[in-house]
This record gives structure tokens, C-alpha cells and sequence, in this order.
């Protein structure tokens, strides 16, 4: 089994080639989540609700896997909806200027059997900086709902990822740092191998 990841795993830090293969974000199981300290108080939360992506990559070849996710900038929640108004206001960000938040990978280095960390360019607003994701790879294989639900046949990949940044870095650094300046991601993403039909 450890071999196995580790074969998908290595496709997630490699170029594209002939046999890359593409994977699509499931919208319905993908997570992006951030974490921040509010004025020495307590921990907050909130995370992103539409969130697209595509991976492609090659098993066979440990360069680069090429990345590319959206997040809809507006459809942020932390469940209490003044705040959520204020974060799409431009004190923060600015979601009617600024629609979308991206990442792309540049490169990546394996860093353990079933684990390897993404350097990125991560852009929000009109800021673009350096992103680095620590990524753990759960999961590789026929999805075990596929014989059950024709949604979830197909090959499948299960991540997790983390990464800290500083909100000061992408002008979103309202209140800081009486609330933290340094906000923590983190992502659960599943993707299914050739996407979905049209």
C-alpha cells in the first residue's frame, strides 16, 4: 500500500508529459479553510464554499505537478453573516474588484513516503506571493462509494494540506496584529481522474 501512495504521490510533484494524467476537484468534498487568532481572545474560523481545480500529472516523471485552483472570493463563510459582509468589503477582500483568489504551483519536493511540500504563487486581490503547502496524500484508488453511486466510479486521490500565511502579504491585513496577522489554511480535497462530463 505504501508503495502505491507513494507512486501517486510522486505523480503530484511531477511535470506534465504525454501520460499525465488530469484530476478535477469534487466541489462537494473539497475544503478550504483558514484559522486566525481574534485579538488574543480565542480562535476563529471560516472557509470558502466554491472552490474549482486541476491537477495534472505523471507517475512516472518527479519534477513538477502543475496545479491550478479557484476560489470564488464571495463565497466566504464563517457563519455569522456581518462578518462575512465585512470580508468581502474592502477592508478585506474587496470580492467586487477582486472575484477570485488562485493558486499555482511552480514546484515541489517529496519530503516522506506519502507526503511533499508545494511552493506556489498564490494571488489574491491584486497581490501575488510565494505559498507553501505541506501536502499528505490519504488516499489512492477506485473510490469506495463507486459501486454504489455512478457519481463516485472512477479512480480517485484524497489530500490533505496545510500551509501558514500572512494576510499582510496579499492586502488583507486589516486589524493586524491585534488580530493575527498569520492565518492558517487547511485543505481537504478529494479528485476524480478525468473529471466529470459537461
Amino acid at each position: 500500500m505504501k508503495r502505491a501512495l507513494f507512486g501517486c504521490l510522486s505523480a503530484l510533484v511531477m511535470a506534465t508529459t504525454a501520460q499525465a494524467e488530469l484530476y478535477e476537484l469534487d466541489q462537494g468534498h473539497t475544503e478550504v479553510r483558514f484559522y486566525y487568532n481574534h485579538a488574543g481572545l480565542t480562535q476563529q474560523s471560516g472557509e470558502w464554499r466554491s472552490i474549482d481545480g486541476k491537477i495534472e500529472f505523471d507517475p512516472a516523471d518527479v519534477a513538477a505537478t502543475q496545479i491550478f485552483v479557484r476560489i470564488d472570493a464571495s463565497s466566504v463563510d464563517t457563519g455569522v453573516p456581518a462578518l462575512d459582509d465585512h470580508l468581502k468589503s474592502a477592508d478585506f477582500f474587496e470580492v467586487e474588484t477582486y472575484p477570485e483568489i488562485v493558486f499555482q504551483s511552480k514546484s515541489a519536493v517529496q519530503t516522506g513516503a506519502n507526503t511533499l511540500r508545494m511552493t506556489g504563487d498564490l494571488t489574491i486581490k491584486d497581490a501575488t506571493a510565494p505559498a507553501v503547502l505541506d501536502v499528505e496524500l490519504t488516499f489512492s484508488g477506485a473510490h469506495p462509494l463507486g459501486g454504489f453511486v455512478p457519481y463516485y466510479e472512477g479512480e480517485w486521490v484524497g489530500v490533505e494540506a496545510t500551509a501558514t500565511l500572512l494576510r499582510s502579504d496579499f492586502g488583507v491585513g486589516a486589524y493586524a496584529p491585534l488580530t493575527s496577522d498569520e492565518v492558517q489554511l487547511k485543505i481537504s480535497a478529494e479528485m476524480r481522474q478525468g473529471g466529470w462530463p459537461e
